[in-house]
């Protein structure tokens, strides 16, 4: 069998070479910063004084990461902490938000507008820090417990809206059938909706895990043991404990040309981004399509 060949003049070999040029050029933009990170956080604290921050280090000095690594058993706590929340809230949010897209977009649910205003109302105004923090506290007494990190993330409106428009364009033939066949509304949801909801579901998770990996506010706010910081709440304390006042009040002695204030910063973000920026290439063949297919009605 003969392969077809299609010629393509100048002017599009031209254009495709400029796209390529532009996107490379765009990409190696993108990954600048990254690069600069990691290559900083392994730079000597004086060179970074005398030069700034440099791709290419004179001397490789590995202090700031021994200083963050040298609370090796809280750092361990805090990861265990931030992967626990991570992983139980985007779960325990991606149930809830699919069940609600699911409900938005019965068109025989009689209330589904006046819920779907509500939800619309939480985006435009909230109650405030002191009313959560009683709430929270004194009323659901989630103080010093991980749901407290857990709870104020599981749902977000944004969500809810595209995983609504999403399931708009699954035909409304399906469901017809499975209630013909005796099938059940959770039974359609969990075996017809969900399997079709992979791409949507991908998108919302990778955001959400995104949202629950950084948290650390909160975590300040409702965390009392040292041994339920999050990630993010632990490694703020670390630069925090760099600055010169904190070591002189805990009654350590040092060389302060010694200190990594700098370096140590670099080192936290390495500690911080490296494990979610992991997890994208997993969901990137999904992000596109949910973005797309749940923003335009079917």
């Amino acid at each position: 069998m003969e392969k077809t060949t299609i010629k393509q003049d100048s002017g599009s070999l031209i254009v495709k070479g400029i796209s390529y040029v532009s996107i490379t050029f765009f990409a190696l933009v993108c990954l600048f910063p990254f690069a600069l990170m990691i290559s900083s956080s392994f730079m000597n604290e004086q060179e970074i004084v005398r030069e700034g921050y440099k791709l290419l280090p004179k001397e490789v000095s590995f202090k700031a990461y021994s200083m963050l690594l040298g609370n090796s058993t809280q750092l361990v706590d805090a990861y265990q902490v931030t992967i626990f929340i991570t992983v139980v809230g985007t779960v325990l949010g991606l149930f809830m938000m699919s069940m609600a897209g699911f409900v938005l977009n019965r068109k025989d649910f009689k209330y589904r507008n006046f819920f779907s205003f509500l939800i619309y109302f939480t985006t435009l105004f909230s109650g405030g820090l002191i009313p959560t923090y009683i709430l929270m506290v004194k009323h659901l007494h989630l103080k010093d417990s991980l749901f407290a990190m857990i709870l104020p993330g599981v749902v977000g409106a944004w969500s809810i809206f595209l995983m609504r428009n999403f399931m708009k364009a699954i035909p409304d033939s399906l469901y017809e059938s499975a209630t013909i066949d005796g099938a059940g509304d959770f039974r359609i949801y969990w075996r017809i909706f969900i399997p079709l909801a992979v791409p949507s579901l991908a998108t919302i998770g990778l955001f959400s895990a995104l949202g629950f990996w950084n948290e650390w506010y909160n975590g300040m706010l409702y965390m009392d043991s040292p041994d339920k910081f999050p990630l993010q709440y632990f490694l703020q304390r670390m630069v925090n404990q760099t600055n010169l006042g904190a070591l002189i009040n805990s009654g350590a002695v040092i060389n302060t040309a010694d200190l990594p204030t700098q370096s140590i910063k670099m080192a936290t973000a390495v500690l911080a981004t490296g494990p979610i920026i992991l997890l994208y290439p997993f969901v990137q063949r999904y992000f596109v399509t949910g973005l797309t297919i749940g923003a335009v009605k079917g």
